[in-house]
């Protein structure tokens, strides 16, 4: 084998075993590296095991906090944590970990009991400025204290003598300050401060803790809304129970009702009351505003009409006590309209009254007739104030009366145009022309009201009544 061949081969495994060198020093990088992920991704799962377990415990979002403290506790080693989030009058503790000392209390024993030791503690408000946590939060700079005993600004706590090593990070999101956590006492040594590093894991860990933060109100908020889906569930049956499934058989009357609401419940309603065989109330309400508190409002007045009916005598008598009930029972801004058909079948007649409602549309012999009595609405006045007319007029076979909520007639456009009561008695009178049923007229109104209007912005109900031609 010549020289230079020798040296070549001598080059090649050089460059060889520096390679080899390289890589295998690359690869102990490479594996320190996914150990520390490794241990990281343990880390956090096992933080979000505790917090998930927290969350569902009875404590619910308090216990998510606290298993967060915990956490926190664990991988600082320290003796108690306390998780502080900012809100409108200052920081207030939302979990806490141990036999926290930074509290104003002087009663020793809520030290061995957490849940009251967290129910003194989550009273206290610390403003930006007062005291270390004070300063902290005003600073937006994490702090160490070696020896909290000797530091005036714990002079405030009533076991100021007792404290150890207290260290505290801001907690931030986006620039902005969400909360503080705080560390009290090495593990350790009790009496040892927290180390440099002890200190930095927990500036760290502060990211942890507004995630944390962040997923409770996630499920706060989610929680909260289906709490109201619960809610709107009950008050949704509970209207549908209000509302009757169908008209009565009546002699030659009859009596059609549809409502559509503009939220999830509904502020209209309408009933059908037989007061005797011959006389039959036929009753629809605008509670003021919308969703739960107007479907309570109505819900409360079919209530009251319904115990009042044994001792029905006239319709303004009916009007005038039921506007007492609704004042004397409800609050100064809430209020409800009304409008009542008094049918008699008897003498062949309708007597309509009203309160702050709409008009009373009738049409007969290819006419249109409208009715507007006076009347204030139900519960904004006391009765000595209020006052309600009533009309009477002949029911004649063929006649079709419109009873309905401004939800109708205030329907806007595009261009900001109400529809109004013109287009309301045109389409009316059109479709009772046209020799429709009871249900395809009011099929016929809510169709066109729909197609005017860009957005449902109130409730919609329509009460048809007919006295049928034999």
């Amino acid at each position: 084998m010549s020289l230079w061949v020798l040296l070549f081969l001598l080059a090649v495994i050089a460059i060889v075993s520096g390679i080899a060198a390289i890589c295998g020093h690359r690869c102990t990088h490479l594996l320190r590296d996914l150990d520390h992920a490794n241990s990281r991704l343990r880390e956090i799962t096992s933080f979000l095991d505790r917090f998930s377990t927290g969350l569902q415990s009875e404590e619910g979002v308090a216990g998510a906090m606290h298993a967060a403290a915990h956490h926190v506790a664990e991988q600082t080693d320290a003796e108690a944590v306390a998780i502080y989030e900012i809100g409108e009058e200052g920081l207030r503790a939302v979990g806490v970990c141990g036999a926290y000392p930074l509290i104003h209390s002087t009663n020793r024993l809520l030290f061995s009991k957490h849940h009251h030791l967290f129910a003194a503690l989550s009273r206290e408000i610390i403003k930006e400025g007062s005291g270390f946590l004070g300063q902290v939060a005003a600073e937006r700079q994490a702090l160490l204290v070696p020896d909290a005993s000797k530091d005036e600004r714990f002079a405030e706590y009533p076991d100021h003598g007792r404290l150890h090593s207290i260290m505290a990070t801001p907690l931030t999101r986006d620039g902005n300050l969400v909360g503080i956590v705080c560390a009290a006492t090495s593990r350790r040594s009790p009496r040892m401060p927290f180390s440099a590093q002890q200190f930095e894991r927990l500036k760290l860990l502060s990211q942890q803790v507004i995630m944390v933060s962040n997923l409770v109100h996630v499920y706060g908020e989610i929680s909260r809304r289906e709490r109201l889906d619960q809610e709107l569930g009950f008050a949704r049956q509970l209207q549908m129970s209000l509302l009757p499934p169908a008209f009565p058989a009546w002699g030659d009357f009859t009596v059609d009702a549809y409502t559509r609401s503009a939220k999830e419940v509904d502020g209209d309603f309408y009933d059908f009351v037989e007061i005797d065989d011959d006389r039959l109330l036929v009753i629809i309400g605008d509670a003021c505003g919308k969703g739960i508190p107007a479907c309570m409002l109505t819900a409360m007045t079919r209530s009251f009409v319904r115990s009042m009916i044994d001792n029905f005598t006239t319709l303004g008598d009916l009007l005038r006590d039921l506007n007492d009930k609704l004042n004397r029972d409800t609050d100064a801004d809430r209020f409800i309209t009304v409008g009542c058909c008094l049918l008699d079948k008897k003498n062949n007649t309708v007597e309509f009254g009203r309160a702050g409602h709409t008009d009373l549309i009738c049409f007969v012999h290819d006419h249109l007739r409208l009715f507007s009595p006076d009347g204030t609405g139900l519960g904004i006045l006391p009765s000595d104030f209020a006052s309600f007319d009533t009309i009477c007029l002949a029911f004649e076979p063929g006649t079709t009366l419109l009873m309905f909520s401004d939800g109708l007639s205030e329907a806007v456009n595009k261009e900001n145009e109400e529809f109004g009561i013109e287009r309301l008695k045109q389409t009316f009178a059109q479709a009772c022309r046209s020799g429709l049923s009871s249900k395809n007229v009011i099929d016929q109104l809510i169709n066109t009201v729909v197609a005017y209007e860009v957005e449902q912005a109130d409730d919609q109900t329509v009460v048809l009544i007919r006295h049928n031609e034999k």
